[in-house]
């Protein structure tokens, strides 16, 4: 494969990949893992510099879970 089609490949599921959790799909690709769209509540903090609370307001973060099949090779790996 030329390198042209190659980035215009990763491109193509990369921009699939973002649109998907846009809309809070879950994304699976086996072997590898699987991204998720989590809410964050809303809560107050505390400036450590400052000492000021901070309120944060609710939020979207992303997760990913690795699978069973790369979480066993990482752990070989490294023994």
């Amino acid at each position: 494969m030329q390198k042209q089609d190659v980035s215009l490949a990763v491109d193509i599921m990369l921009d699939a990949m973002s649109k998907a959790l846009i809309e809070e799909r879950r994304i699976e690709l086996r072997g590898f893992g699987s991204f998720s769209v989590r809410s964050r509540k809303p809560r107050s903090t505390k400036n450590p510099r400052t000492g000021k609370i901070m309120e944060i307001p609710d939020r979207k973060t992303l997760h990913f879970t690795m699978s069973k099949s790369l979480k066993e090779a990482l752990i070989s790996e490294t023994e």
